[in-house]
């Protein structure tokens, strides 16, 4: 009964398509402190190889910072889902950095994250089944109701489109600096990471929202037997 009456509550409160996604998408995003927590592991293994070119007290650093903003987190009870998806990230990198011994490998799961991505997101729009579209399905109750609408797939593949870009000029711009580069390719790297972070992420928001207040598609709740 509950699991219906809140089904129902969230889709009047999101009549249209657009105003669902923007919703699901301010989430999606974590705000200002969520953005400013994915980039501290980055920029403080960064700063401290341009300081010390020490890999392991880099590391060090850098996750002792995640921990720190986790622990705060945890504190104040609020969601700690930002601050481990950072120190899920940094401690990937650095476990294939410290396997190997090569710096520019803190990086290189983020790169083949961001190519992965892309190639999914990808085949999703190509097979008509958008991963945007997933996200209107979590508000309506119906994880894959909206294909049924050929309006609502067409918008989650604009939007999937323009989630994807960020990802591939990340890919286009950042693997040839790693092939090609040696030890003082780990700042740029690092610098690369942090300008082409949040800041590509938020400029898709910005043109996904504004693609969102131009349209009013109706969202379609699946009927409650």
């Amino acid at each position: 009964m509950s699991e219906k009456m809140t089904t129902s509550d969230e889709t009047t409160a999101h009549d249209t398509v657009e105003a669902a996604m923007r919703v699901q998408l301010a989430k999606a995003f974590g705000g200002v402190r969520g953005i400013i927590e994915a980039a501290v592991p980055t920029i403080t293994f960064t700063g401290m190889w341009i300081a010390t070119s020490e890999l392991k007290t880099s590391l060090i650093v850098s996750i002792s910072a995640a921990v720190v903003l986790l622990i705060v987190r945890v504190l104040q009870r609020s969601t700690p889902q930002f601050v481990l998806n950072s120190l899920v990230g940094i401690g990937i990198g650095a476990f294939f950095a410290s396997r190997t011994g090569d710096a520019r490998d803190v990086y290189l799961p983020g790169i083949l994250y961001n190519a992965a991505y892309s190639v999914a997101m990808l085949i999703s729009v190509i097979t008509r089944w958008p991963v945007v579209g997933f996200m209107i399905g979590s508000v309506t109750g119906d994880p894959t109701g909206w294909r049924k609408d050929p309006a609502v797939v067409r918008l989650c593949s604009k939007l999937t489109w323009m989630l994807m870009v960020p990802c591939v000029v990340r890919v286009a711009v950042q693997l040839p600096v790693y092939l090609i580069g040696g030890d003082d390719a780990v700042a740029e790297l690092g610098i690369l990471k942090i300008v082409m972070g949040w800041p590509l992420q938020v400029a898709a928001l910005a043109a996904m929202v504004w693609l969102l207040a131009r349209g009013r598609t109706p969202v379609r709740p699946p009927a409650l037997p």
